[in-house]
């Protein structure tokens, strides 16, 4: 029977050829797939298992036991009034870096949504600062916003005698790193809203403006509900990269001026973890941190992807 089988045409090349479908599908996964599967699992998910088995213990650099401790450290964090300082500063330093760059990016884009040579330069000259390092620009900043930096040399050659301290003030601190934050991520946003700009039918706007609709009506009524998804993509990436600042904080004010008036949980976790060297302190401070992003990150992705289903 077997070797009948065998013997008829068409019963044993879609054997050979869905095995060599299956031999190929796994030479593609092994050649493209599994390089990436296994940088994940090293870098990304491997050091996420090892900080929440930390963030149990009380790990310590100088303590040679490192003993389970359960819930001791989200406990202790819970109660602890300067992370609660630093949470409500990277919660104001988020909120400042989702809506300046939305909003600045979104009214550069409307202006820039032209063609010719200007506008494709100031495209350019906005998108510059996006691929600059966070590092670099915190120094040039840090050297104009400083006391008797270029800033205050400025205001003082207009007369004004007593400017502000932009980075020594601990009520103005906060806003300025925000600021220059702000400043770096403009261009992103910018290219994004000029991407979604540029999708909308022209059919559309001018079927408005036959019907009577001004400038603004059009604007609200057709191109701002098409531009919903780059509003998701912005938003998005703005939470995520407001809660994980770290950078500007360190290099232009080391969480200060006075005491941790600009240090983000991220910043904490750094100091926490590596000037302390309490690991299962920070593990707990940053598996914290990741569950918070996590949730608000998912809300607003849920809530602004809904927006586009709607239109």
């Amino acid at each position: 029977m077997t070797s009948l089988q065998g013997s008829l045409p068409g019963t044993r090349r879609p054997v050979r050829k869905s095995a060599r479908i299956r031999r190929s599908n796994l030479g593609y996964f092994l050649g493209f797939g599994a390089p990436g599967l296994l940088f994940y699992a090293c870098f990304v998910f491997a050091p996420l298992v090892l900080s929440v088995g930390y963030s149990f213990t009380n790990a310590d650099a100088f303590l040679p036991n490192t003993k389970f401790t359960g819930l001791h450290n989200y406990v202790k964090l819970l109660g602890d009034p300067d992370f609660r300082t630093q949470l409500r500063v990277t919660t104001v330093l988020t909120l400042i870096v989702v809506i300046v760059p939305n909003v600045a990016g979104l009214a550069i884009a409307v202006l820039l949504n032209r063609n010719g040579r200007l506008y494709r330069a100031l495209r350019t000259v906005f998108f510059v600062p996006v691929v600059l390092s966070s590092v670099v620009v915190s120094v040039v900043w840090q050297a104009m916003l400083t006391d008797g930096g270029l800033l205050d040399t400025v205001l003082g050659s207009m007369g004004v005698k007593h400017p502000p301290g932009w980075l020594s003030d601990p009520s103005i601190a906060l806003y300025s790193v925000g600021s220059i934050a702000s400043w770096q991520l403009l261009g992103f946003c910018t290219v994004v809203y000029l991407a979604g700009l540029q999708g909308v039918p022209d059919e559309l706007l001018e079927a408005a403006a036959i019907d009577g609709a001004g400038r603004w009506t059009r604007f609200r009524r057709v191109t701002w509900p098409m531009l919903a998804p780059a509003l998701t993509i912005n938003t998005v990436m703005l939470l995520i990269t407001g809660f994980k600042t770290y950078d500007y904080v360190q290099v232009i004010t080391h969480g200060g001026p006075g005491t941790g008036t600009t240090a983000t949980v991220a910043y904490g976790v750094i100091q926490t973890g590596f000037t302390e060297n309490k690991t299962g302190m920070a593990s707990a401070m940053a598996v914290l941190m990741l569950i918070i992003v996590a949730v608000v990150s998912s809300v607003a992705l849920r809530l602004l992807q809904r927006r586009e289903v709607e239109l």
